[in-house]
């Protein structure tokens, strides 16, 4: 399954461009810090997502194939400075379980946080860069509605 993008550039450094895939449309633009406008998406901000919505969609997958009833998941990512030594990309996720939740399905949500870091894509094609990526998270159960 290949990817196609196409990205154009209007102006100079000042500029704006946009990036435009099969399912994803965003205005680009070089960081206030690097000389540009800085409104827009910057190269930085795409490399995360692109790392986080791995995850994430993985760790979705994993949840989905073991039946657990998940009612949602929260992701943060965060990433150090690309002028640093070191670069650094770290996840926080929070899995939500339906009130019915049993230990084991809850114990069983918290081993597959690691084992979607293990499969996703981006981030092993990253970490093959020396890029470190590191995980934590939680899970928890909603409380039932009834009174």
């Amino acid at each position: 399954m290949g990817t196609k993008l196409r990205a154009t550039w209007a102006g100079n450094m000042k500029g704006q461009g946009r990036i435009e895939a099969e399912s994803l449309a965003s205005v680009i633009a070089i960081p206030h810090e690097l000389g540009g406008t800085g409104q827009g998406t910057d190269p930085k901000a795409l490399l995360v997502s692109s790392a986080a919505t791995c995850y994430l969609m993985t760790l979705v997958a994993i949840l989905q194939n073991r039946k657990l009833p998940v009612d949602g998941l929260t992701l943060e990512s965060e990433a150090s400075d690309p002028k640093e030594a070191g670069f650094t990309i770290g996840h926080q996720i929070t899995v939500n379980l339906l009130p019915e939740a049993t230990q084991e399905q809850v114990d069983a949500a918290g081993s597959a946080l690691q084992q979607a870091d293990k499969a996703c894509f981006i981030g092993n094609l990253l970490k093959k860069a020396d890029i470190l990526i590191s995980v934590e998270g939680s899970v928890s159960v909603a409380e039932s509605a009834e009174t």
